[in-house]
């Protein structure tokens, strides 16, 4: 049986299986209005968005969901610095192109770490005035945590909204909307939340609400008004992944009543326990700051392409293999999802064993 180390989709939890086992209701009714009302209060709660913030449901991949703020929360009096640093951070300058709104990347380099002094070097060199920042506050291609204080304060002090795709990081790393001043959070089902994919969410705080409402969006299905406007009876405009929200639902409020800093430090506990362990076999991890959600590891011999194959192959274990020219520098193994030390003593084994 194949054990999941990867970071999306990842090893799901029992209660959330075993709603994926059972018929799929009929959604347009009072029932399910109230299904969706609690997830919707319980992820205020766990963002600590404000009272005046809303939660948008979106049944699509998690690029959905940053396309569609792309297209809600911007337009073409924006500038916007996006920081692009792997693969998830090019994305938004893909989608800023597609989409015609004005940016700038700021460019971070494998290994590099992210410095404020970075996007002043950007900004200056460029000579734009910005409006906006964009970014994927975990590089999950690379492994790499952005600073979000120093982001966040960046922000504040420049008078820009502050975007950020937290897919990855959700659960993992600290997050808080109304302590980072953050104006939209992006995020997906299939990563920590732990449930199958499907379903991506949007969070904005009252002033990107204002922002939205001022914008004409020429989309049917991605309208973040229409959206707001269902949400408030409990329903969507169009058919959402029904399952997927009532695998959300439950697993909401058993995170409500655990609390998000627990859930933290249960997941910063593996991490830092694979890592531990990770490095007295040889092996290595980034310099640069790296999220709880996974660990890059790094190969000294640059062959962890065929370790990556090997563990699937022989051990039935799936890392996340690394694409392009790095593919034989690094994988990333993932502490989201129902792991245990045991777990992490499983892998280890297994990879010692196949580097001899």
């Amino acid at each position: 049986m194949t054990k999941l180390f990867t970071v999306g989709p990842v090893e799901m939890y029992e209660e959330s299986l075993e709603i994926g086992g059972l018929q799929v209701p009929y959604f347009r009714t009072d029932e399910f209005s109230q299904i969706v009302k609690e997830t919707m209060s319980g992820m205020k709660t766990l963002l600590n968005n404000e009272d005046e913030g809303e939660i948008i449901f979106l049944t699509a991949s998690g690029t959905g969901a940053m396309e569609a703020t792309v297209q809600n929360c911007l337009d073409e009096n924006d500038c916007v610095l996006v920081i692009d640093g792997g693969g998830f951070g090019h994305r938004f300058v893909e989608l800023c192109e597609i989409h015609h709104i004005k940016h700038t990347a700021v460019k971070v380099e494998y290994g590099q770490r992210l410095t404020r002094k970075m996007i002043e070097e950007t900004v200056d060199q460029s000579g734009f005035s910005y409006t906006a920042l964009l970014v994927n506050i975990h590089e999950s291609s690379t492994g790499q945590l952005y600073d979000i204080n120093m982001l966040s304060e960046y922000c504040s002090e420049n008078g820009l909204y502050f975007i950020v795709d937290a897919i990855s990081s959700f659960l993992a790393d600290s997050l808080d909307m109304q302590k980072h001043k953050i104006d939209a959070v992006i995020l997906s089902s299939q990563k920590a939340l732990s449930l199958a994919p499907g379903l991506s969410i949007v969070a904005i705080n009252k002033r990107m609400l204002q922002k939205v409402n001022s914008i004409p969006l020429k989309s049917m299905y991605f309208d973040f008004k229409h959206h707001i406007a269902d949400g408030k009876r409990g329903q969507t405009p169009f058919t959402p992944a029904v399952r997927v929200i009532i695998e959300l639902h439950q697993r909401v409020l058993s995170l409500v009543n655990k609390g998000y800093a627990q859930e933290i430090a249960d997941v910063q506990l593996l991490a830092n326990d694979f890592r531990e362990k990770i490095e007295k076999i040889g092996l290595q991890i980034p310099t640069y700051p790296i999220s709880n959600a996974l660990t890059p590891v790094i190969f000294p011999k640059n062959n962890a392409g065929e370790v990556y194959r090997i563990l699937k192959e022989k051990y039935g274990m799936v890392v996340n293999p690394t694409g392009g020219t790095l593919g034989d520098t690094y994988f990333r193994v993932a502490h989201i999802g129902k792991h245990s030390i045991a777990d992490n003593d499983e892998l280890i084994a297994a990879i010692k064993e196949i580097i001899g």
